[in-house]
């Protein structure tokens, strides 16, 4: 008798979670560490787990006020500070020529590294599950985000969900007249999400940016380029001690386009989908493709090219400035007109990707929206470029998901805070008309906002939301103990001008004709804490005692730029008050005719907290600012 074997299936996965990130990049990434460490039960979906944290375009971290991001993320707890330093292949600090409130930390990563460092973290991350699938609808019930669906047929549910979709929203690629549907190069778009939005009230308009061609190192020919070497001293991006570079330290390579490369990119015009109506999206003001450059300043005979490496072990390069949505025949045919591109293999041609996005002034603050309650959305979906930018958006997100799972109070960081949080004001109460790209004239009190302190801004509020860990804290803790401490020696010690002044003429500045204080010496330009160690001989044995470059380079530039940060701090308290002043939720503004008819309509579609934030609105002028004052009986 045969014998029957009854098989049942049984569902032994729990997919009910806390919070769910949906997408694997740098603000996915960024929200599921911070959601899981403060204590959330956090699920991370991504198509493909062989690409979280994927460089998409430039293998490279920071730049100008991109690294202040960066380390803002480090301070806070994040992690893309530690990824970064852990797989750097070249570390440079930018505009060291100017002052301190301009020095912008940048590094070149190795790109498959820099994924592995990634997935090693958040699988080393308690209350964090990844899965490999693709979410292609909210479960929406009330009003309120309940969990996700996804193409697996798998119903997911959540307390809070956060949307970090990148270029993957109905993503559609460029090259020539080609078009290839998908998020980025080799992998699927993402459909039915946009769609769902827009039936639940969200306004959605269309982006486009680009990337340029890869090429083989060894049909590079290095002699006829200039080297561009990077940083051998002890900056970095995390103030981790342990966060050190370990790779192999590469050079990049400074080439030129020319007046035949602008010849024979200008015969493809008529093929490049920027030119042809093939686009119809906005770009990137500040990051241009190849051909809109040679269009917009038809009178430079040159533009400056970059060739980065994408990795230790790799012949693949990057082209940086040669962004591009030509054919691939024209890209190739343009770049061996460049010097010491003459022969350049190609591994893959550059293309324009246009994807959608969600006019960020539907959100709250804390990156919430304001449509669907516990829906989150951070990165490119808020029409912001740039990776520094969507994991600082990133990391809010997660950090204020897990605030609302627990009903506990919201983080909002203000313009005089951070760069994050400047990034997020002008996203709520200005909306994006292209791709929004972070530079230091972006913020007001950039002398509070500089990469040296980020640390002292925000590591005390990382240590009271929990994502800062006791050992982060207590080094925290050591570094202000010793630049106090060294602050007070400097200010505290006298010194003779006998004793002072030959040396002091000799490093170009006048000597002395009164003793003075150590600290007044350090204020004049041609002289550093360092380099006045070497003749008070106590001064040099504390030096040696504190042991950090770091503690040094922060009281000098606490000392040298004491009047302007006072100042500075003045101004922001200044602008602080009007943010203290709330305004009634769901206010009918056009109640108020005195406002102008756009100050109305904009009050009304925003929505704005405070006055502070009402004031920075375009269209709202200062004496509708003034009318809001009255109205609330100041």
């Amino acid at each position: 008798m045969e014998k029957k074997i009854k098989t049942e299936l049984t569902d032994n996965m729990d997919f009910e979670y806390d919070i769910i990130v949906v997408g694997g990049g740098h603000a996915g990434c960024e929200a599921a560490h911070a959601a899981a460490q403060l204590g959330s039960r956090t699920l991370l979906i991504t198509m493909d787990m062989n690409k979280i944290g994927q460089m998409s375009c430039n293998p490279a971290v920071g730049g100008i006020a991109k690294g202040q991001i960066v380390r803002e993320i480090d301070a806070l707890g994040g992690k893309m500070g530690e990824v970064t330093d852990l797989t750097a292949i070249q570390f440079r600090m930018l505009n060291r020529s100017k002052g301190p409130a301009m020095w912008s930390p940048r590094s070149q990563s190795d790109r498959k590294r820099f994924i592995e460092k990634w997935v090693e973290t958040l699988s080393g991350t308690n209350n964090l599950n990844i899965w490999q699938d693709t979410v292609t609808q909210l479960i929406v019930k009330e009003g309120v985000v309940q969990g996700v669906k996804t193409a697996l047929g798998i119903e997911m549910k959540a307390k809070a969900v956060i949307l970090t979709n990148g270029t993957f929203l109905n993503g559609l690629l460029h090259i020539g007249r080609t078009q290839i549907q998908g998020g980025r190069t080799a992998e699927p778009a993402s459909y039915g999400l946009t769609e769902q939005l827009v039936s639940l009230g969200f306004k959605t308009d269309r982006m486009k940016t680009g990337t340029p061609a890869r090429i083989d190192k060894r049909s590079i020919d290095f002699t006829a380029m200039q080297e561009q070497r990077g940083d051998e001293d002890w900056h970095h991006f995390s103030y981790l001690p342990e966060a050190q570079r370990q790779l192999k330290q590469m050079s990049c390579w400074i080439t030129y386009t020319n007046e035949k490369t602008h010849d024979t990119l200008r015969a493809g015009l008529t093929d490049s989908p920027l030119f042809n109506g093939q686009i119809k999206s906005i770009g990137p003001r500040y990051c241009p493709s190849i051909e809109t450059k040679i269009v917009t300043f038809a009178d430079k005979p040159t533009h400056q090219l970059f060739i980065e490496p994408e990795g230790v072990d790799s012949n693949e390069y990057y082209v940086n400035g040669f962004s591009s949505s030509l054919p691939w025949q024209v890209q190739l045919a343009g770049l061996r007109t460049i010097a010491g591109l003459e022969n350049v293999v190609m591994y893959r041609p550059g293309y324009a990707i246009e994807y959608d996005f969600f006019d960020p002034t539907q959100l709250h603050h804390t990156l919430e929206t304001r449509i669907v309650k516990r829906l989150f959305f951070a990165g490119q979906i808020n029409g912001t470029t740039g990776y520094e930018e969507a994991a600082g958006q990133g990391l809010v997100a997660g950090i204020n998901a897990h605030q609302a799972v627990h009903q506990l109070p919201p983080f909002v960081m203000h313009r005089d805070e951070s760069y994050i949080g400047v990034l997020i004001d002008d996203l709520i109460c200005k909306g994006v008309d292209e791709p929004y790209r972070m530079f230091t004239s972006r913020a007001e009190h950039r002398i509070l906002l500089r990469q040296d302190n980020a640390d002292q801004r925000l590591t005390p509020e990382g240590w009271r939301l929990g994502l800062v860990d006791a050992n982060r804290h207590y080094l925290f803790e050591k570094k202000q103990a010793a630049i106090e401490r060294l602050n007070a020696y400097l200010s505290d010690t006298l010194i003779r001008p006998a004793d002072i002044s030959s040396w002091l003429e000799s490093q170009s500045t006048g000597g002395l004709q009164h003793g003075c204080r150590l600290r007044e010496l350090v204020t004049r330009p041609q002289i550093s804490i360092t380099s006045l160690s070497e003749v008070v001989p106590a001064l040099h044995e504390m030096l040696d005692e504190i042991k950090s470059d770091e503690v040094v380079e922060e009281a000098e530039i606490q000392i040298k730029y004491e009047g302007y940060i006072l100042r500075e701090k003045q101004a922001a308290e200044k602008l602080q008050r009007l943010d203290r002043i709330p305004l009634p939720e769901g206010y009918d503004y056009n109640q108020l005719q005195s406002l102008s008819t756009e100050a109305r309509q904009k009050l009304n579609r925003i929505q704005p907290h405070t006055i502070g934030e009402a004031s920075r609105i375009p269209g709202v002028s200062p004496n509708d600012t003034s009318v809001l004052l009255v109205m609330m009986g100041r």
